[in-house]
């Protein structure tokens, strides 16, 4: 028997799983995802051994040897555990390597105060934070995309749509503001459902704490954390952060299908609103006149896969004992990584086709007039002239449905003392029209009220909003400068260790220094 198969056939398990069912349930034991594992497992074991020697719960030359060995490992990227059956997991195929290569009295302390509960935890936290920043970074750049596109475009006249109908007037750049408004409490929450990263999961142990003299705030700071561990059955028995950043995850995604929508139905040839260029469309294999703007379609489609992935992940939680659970801590969050990485994919696109957009003013314009959208805009001078709201709403309404079926097209095609006349007949008292309050631009410049489109509003929210992304950024950088500052700490406090170790590797080990 060879010391790996020993070291873990032992205790209260005289076997481990067949092949087959351990595939299933560790996964395979090669690969980039094997590697990826493997480096945060040891980066946590790096922080482990540190603290321990300095605690002198291991002696100095046993800290050197494991840090030793688990620094050849990292620099040759785990060749050596490749290929080698997991029976157990990957954790203790690599913790019997270290037996197998150290022995037990070295390589058998490295778990000294702690389980796979809490490691497990850890990892989970070091994998999922890395994939937040990520993501927050990747939403920060395209709401930096959205902000120069709305400013590039604040007074590109369009019609502002209600149930798909045409309603009032409004800008281009003005609807891509909503959506930076929405981006901006999208990464918001984000970095808010991401808060318990900061808490280190290591000395809860098997999830009841520790009797061994740990020091969990030193662990937590050589990874980068800020607290440490306050209640080990939590830290155990729950992965509620990535259900919360799941959930954040799901509203970035609405928001960024509803845009997604917005674009495909504005590209159609009945709104031909928006038109993108050659290499941000497909060509139909069958009818060659046709553009399909399909990225649109993987944007819409990506949001259906995070709603169901956040389903999965809370109904595999539900009636869970709140405890140490493989149901929680591996099955509950599976669905999340993958979900996480398609959110990406998915604000990958956004940038991409919000960017390549190209807004037809003409056709925007002509839309706001053929809408009547500037109807409220009459009804509203006419209240400033005495008449009460809902009497001006009537007349407007009426006078509209009387134009459209003397197949007029828009108010500009009637003079504005006509319109006046008509209205005043219809109230029975003089009215007053200009040409500006037939003017969708000009009914834009004058809405600066309540949050719409004009120049003084429009101006106060994109500051607003160019404020909090910058805001936003500093405090990302800061927190990733903090995590590159922590590891850079790790590494001197191994090699410090290393360094302290003057003695030969013993025989064996492979002519490794």
């Amino acid at each position: 028997m060879t010391a790996e198969l020993g070291a873990l056939r032992d205790g209260r398990s005289a076997s481990t799983l067949c092949a087959r069912a351990a595939g299933i349930v560790f996964g395979a034991d090669t690969g980039p995802a094997m590697a990826a594992e493997l480096d945060r497992i040891t980066a946590v074991d790096q922080a482990h051994v540190v603290m321990l020697a300095e605690r002198e719960l291991i002696g100095p030359a046993a800290a050197a040897e494991l840090l030793r060995e688990i620094q050849f490992l990292r620099a040759d990227d785990f060749a050596e555990l490749r290929g080698r059956r997991a029976p157990r997991g990957l954790y203790l195929l690599y913790e019997s390597h270290l037996i197998e290569r150290l022995g037990r009295e070295i390589g058998g302390v490295l778990h000294t105060g702690r389980s796979r509960n809490d490691l497990k935890a850890t990892v989970h936290k070091l994998r999922l934070r890395a994939v937040l920043a990520g993501l927050v970074r990747e939403l920060l750049r395209l709401q930096a995309v959205t902000l120069g596109r709305a400013r590039r475009h604040r007074v590109t006249v369009m019609p502002v749509y209600s149930q798909f109908q045409p309603s009032v007037p409004g800008s281009y750049g003005w609807y891509l503001l909503g959506i930076a408004e929405a981006l901006d409490h999208d990464i918001d929450g984000l970095v808010r459902a991401g808060e318990g990263l900061r808490e280190c999961p290591l000395g809860a142990a098997g999830g009841a704490g520790t009797d061994v003299r740990l020091d969990p705030a030193r662990t937590a700071d050589l990874l980068g954390f800020t607290e440490p561990v306050r209640h080990a059955g939590y830290a155990i028995a729950s992965r509620d952060t990535m259900l919360r950043i799941l959930s954040a995850a799901v509203l970035a995604g609405l928001t960024l299908s509803r845009l997604a929508t917005d674009l495909q139905l504005w590209s159609t040839p009945e709104f031909d609103l928006v038109e993108f260029p050659d290499h941000l469309v497909g060509i139909s294999s069958a009818m060659p006149q046709k553009r399909n703007p399909f990225l649109l379609e993987v944007i819409k489609g990506a949001s259906g896969a995070l709603i169901g992935a956040w389903t999965a992940a809370v109904a595999t939680t539900k009636n869970t004992p709140f405890g140490n659970s493989v149901e929680v801590s591996t099955e509950g969050v599976a669905p999340g990584w993958a979900a996480l990485d398609t959110l990406g994919d998915q604000v990958q696109l956004s940038i991409s086709v919000l960017a390549g957009a190209r807004p037809r003013p003409e056709r925007m314009l002509a839309g706001a007039h053929h809408g009547y959208t500037v109807a409220t805009a009459i009804a509203n001078r006419l209240v400033a002239q005495g008449v009460p709201f809902r009497s001006a709403h009537t007349a407007t309404g009426r006078l509209v449905t009387e134009l459209i079926a003397e197949g007029v097209t828009s108010f500009a095609a009637v003079p504005p003392g006509e319109l006046a006349a008509r209205l005043g007949a219809a109230l029975g008292t003089e009215v007053r029209l200009g040409a500006a309050d037939l003017d969708p631009a000009e009914v834009v410049r004058a809405t600066d009220f309540g949050g719409g489109p004009g120049a003084r509003s429009f101006a106060l929210a994109h500051t607003r909003l160019a404020r909090r992304w910058r805001v936003q950024v500093r405090q990302l950088t800061a927190e990733e400068r903090r995590r590159r500052t922590a590891r850079r700490r790790r590494a001197r406090a191994v090699t410090a260790l290393i360094d302290g170790r003057a003695e030969a590797r013993r025989p064996g080990n492979g002519g490794r220094p």
